[in-house]
């Protein structure tokens, strides 16, 4: 089949090298002038398989009015006049009942470990680099409340193949001794050695150049308009090119893997998948003295901020922003993650050399994406998976390649599955 994918982020580009090794004669439609120039930008860059737990659990409703008003809380809802928005928040709640967590739990966990081993076997086969470090994901706590509700959501998590390991303040500065003018306020964590970190970015150029060898064709500099719908197939697409030419492309399926902004094409079709845009932000710091910067990722509890090492790079990422389409960068956000880079790592970068980034991420209420079949025929999705895109994307590529050809998947893909 000729299939198009729609968009080039991370999951898009992932979404083509699996559909291409199946065989089939690929074509990815991009707005944008190059492959992951927007939510894959400049992320966390962490493969976080075992810390897959959802925002959606018993904790959050209180967590999130505690940081209400606050301009630099770790997860802040600006409440619109947006129906949608309110829809999405309204489904939240329900997916914090512990049934419910626990059930996202076990999808979440199930697809980010696969997607995993699919990104270590993508790597062996190709060669691929990517400025990753497979040396595994520290997570650490500096008050006892925060230490006792990851405790008890490790023993949870561990019933669904998840590999954390309690970790005591002097082991944590045994795995980051960068970590050392912490330690008398570390209360203890927790460490993932088969977890991994890496650039997403680059990660999707290099995949996407290794795309254009095997035949797959990138178009960049269209935007999607509409579908071309009949009665249980999807006929083209229209695209709009920068110049502001006019065209309709045609393929035997389409993939939508446009992040956010699949729910405003969706709508079209009277498809209404529970994904709302989350403003996400980071700083990308160059480290000028490398005993002083982290060489493990890690994940700071406290503020929910990540650092990766990328080479000679140190990203810092976090916070999570509800306030619709708006892509303005809050400055007050980033001094907050610039500020406790500081704290914890003050030797290890050029602090007045630092890029600002902010890019908007496709959440569902439960953090389990849609990969998946819908009832037009010929259209499939690959999109709503908040912060871990960058975690599952090797995964959900390969399993939409299954369900595009018809494969049995490796993994039960029902929970992956739209119902409207």
């Amino acid at each position: 089949m000729k299939i198009a994918v729609l968009g080039a982020g991370v999951i898009g580009v992932s979404s083509a090298w699996y559909l291409r090794a199946t065989g089939h004669e690929v074509v990815v439609v991009e707005r944008g002038p190059g492959p992951a120039l927007e939510t894959s930008f400049a992320n966390g860059g962490q493969i976080s398989a075992s810390y897959a737990m959802p925002w959606a659990n018993p904790h959050a409703p209180l967590q999130v009015l505690k940081w209400l008003g606050r301009e630099d809380a770790p997860l802040l809802f600006r409440l619109r006049a947006d129906p949608a928005q309110w829809r999405w928040g309204a489904r939240f709640l329900i997916e914090c009942l512990p049934a419910r967590t626990r059930l996202n739990i076990a999808a979440i966990l199930r697809l980010a470990l696969y997607s995993r081993n699919q990104l270590q076997a993508l790597r062996a086969a190709t060669g691929i680099e990517y400025d990753h470090r497979t040396a595994g994901i520290l997570h650490f706590y500096t008050e006892h409340a925060q230490l006792d509700v990851a405790r008890a959501d490790a023993v949870l998590l561990a019933e669904f193949g998840s590999d954390r390991v309690p970790k005591t303040p002097q082991e944590i500065i045994a795995i980051e001794p960068a970590l050392a003018p912490l330690q008398a306020r570390i209360v203890g964590g927790d460490y993932t050695p088969a977890d991994e970190s890496g650039d997403a970015l680059l990660f999707s150029q290099r995949l996407a150049a290794l795309c254009t060898a095997c035949g797959v064709r990138f178009l960049y500099g269209r935007t999607i308009e509409r579908f071309v719908a009949g009665a249980a197939t999807i006929d083209g697409v229209h695209v709009r090119h920068a110049d502001g030419r006019k065209e309709t492309l045609h393929a035997d399926a389409y993939v939508v893997a446009l992040g956010s902004y699949s729910p405003l094409l969706l709508k079209q079709l009277g498809m209404r998948p529970l994904i709302y845009p989350v403003k996400g932000y980071s700083i990308t710091i160059p480290i000028t003295n490398s005993a002083a910067a982290p060489r493990v990722s890690l994940t700071d509890d406290a503020y929910k901020i990540v650092f990766s090492r990328l080479g000679q790079r140190l990203r810092v990422a976090g916070t999570a922003e509800f306030d619709g389409y708006n892509t303005a960068l809050n400055e007050v956000r980033c001094k907050a993650l610039l500020k406790r880079s500081a704290e914890l790592f003050p030797d290890a970068g050029d602090f007045t050399r630092v890029e600002r980034w902010t890019g908007l991420r496709p959440a569902t209420p439960s953090n389990v994406p849609y990969v998946c079949a819908t009832r037009y025929r010929n259209l499939f999705l690959n999109t709503g998976h908040g912060t871990l895109g960058w975690t599952m994307a090797c995964g959900s590529g390969r399993l939409l390649a299954d369900l595009v050809t018809e494969e049995k998947p490796d993994i039960d893909p029902s929970a992956y599955a739209i119902t409207r």
